[in-house]
């Protein structure tokens, strides 16, 4: 193995961690903050996808105005079906199965919705203007988008990181995942909270999209790949767990990174390697917050 083709495998698994870090990063805030198992969260990515094909087709290839309003639109789509839908069946009995039944049945409206309006042809993107050649490091070659979308991504770890443990926003919401009613009685509007963490939370998801459409092709039903993997992602780091969903994302990215360069016909199979040696050594995940008491 030459150290080219090390560091070729090394960055576009780096590349399909972040956007992997950005779909899990949203699941596993929804989970952390509002005990929701948002299963139609790959179909956010899906819509951003979309949105961000048609931005850049209305307004000639500005790549970094249709990021923005892709994830903008994708968030307030999230925000609407929070209040509207998910927002009912709060504290019910068997919360957790209707959680499952309802975004999984968002999952087939979304698709449909998809193919109402843009059709079923596959849909392309070109890499914005500056981005489009690769840098050169004596005979490595770095593609320059796979290296702003990493970029990217660590801006919104740091970014995150700081909401979450500077701002008085962050300790509202760390709070609302401990004891929603506590936080409550101390005067919090908890389900505007819950709103805004799941705005936000889909806007990852559908800027995930739109990074990821110009190295892939925008395709009805996309969101369901990128959701079992982000699952993968999620049950790595622990439930909940911001830290875990970077780590876990990281982790998987280089797995498949190199899995395909060496093993083709086997590479999907090392993800799920992957989680069941995690899973049978520490069940509860490598960064869980709490802990699982064995039997």
């Amino acid at each position: 193995m030459d150290a080219s083709f090390f560091f070729t495998q090394f960055v576009s698994g780096l590349t399909m961690a972040t956007l992997l870090f950005l779909v899990a990063s949203g699941l596993t805030l929804i989970f952390g903050v509002g005990n929701v198992f948002n299963f139609a969260h790959g179909s956010f990515y899906m819509l951003g996808a979309y949105f961000g094909y048609q931005f850049v087709t209305v307004w000639g290839n500005n790549f970094w105005l249709s990021l923005v309003l892709t994830a903008v639109c994708v968030g307030l789509v999230g925000m609407v079906v929070e209040a509207v839908f998910l927002r009912r069946i709060y504290g019910r009995a068997n919360e957790g199965g209707f959680q499952i039944l309802l975004t999984y049945s968002f999952i087939l409206i979304i698709d449909d919705l998809v193919k109402l309006i843009w059709g079923t042809e596959y849909k392309s993107l070109p890499r914005p203007q500056g981005f489009q050649g690769a840098f050169q490091a004596g005979d490595i070659y770095f593609p320059a988008y796979n290296l702003l979308i990493i970029a990217i991504g660590l801006f919104v770890v740091v970014a995150a990181w700081w909401i979450l443990s500077r701002t008085r926003a962050g300790r509202v919401a760390r709070a609302a995942a401990t004891d929603r009613e506590i936080v409550g009685v101390l005067g919090v509007n908890v389900p505007r909270t819950m709103t805004l963490v799941f705005g936000i939370a889909t806007a990852l998801g559908g800027m995930a999209g739109a990074l990821a459409a110009p190295l892939r092709t925008v395709t009805p039903g996309a969101g369901i790949e990128v959701i079992i993997d982000s699952l993968i992602v999620v049950v790595l780091g622990g439930m909940g767990n911001f830290w875990g969903a970077w780590f876990g994302a990281i982790l998987i990215g280089e797995v498949n990174a190199f899995a395909v360069a060496f093993v083709p016909k086997w590479a999907t199979l090392f993800s799920f390697l992957v989680m069941v040696i995690v899973l049978v050594f520490k069940p509860e995940g490598l960064f869980a917050t709490r802990k699982i008491r064995k039997l």
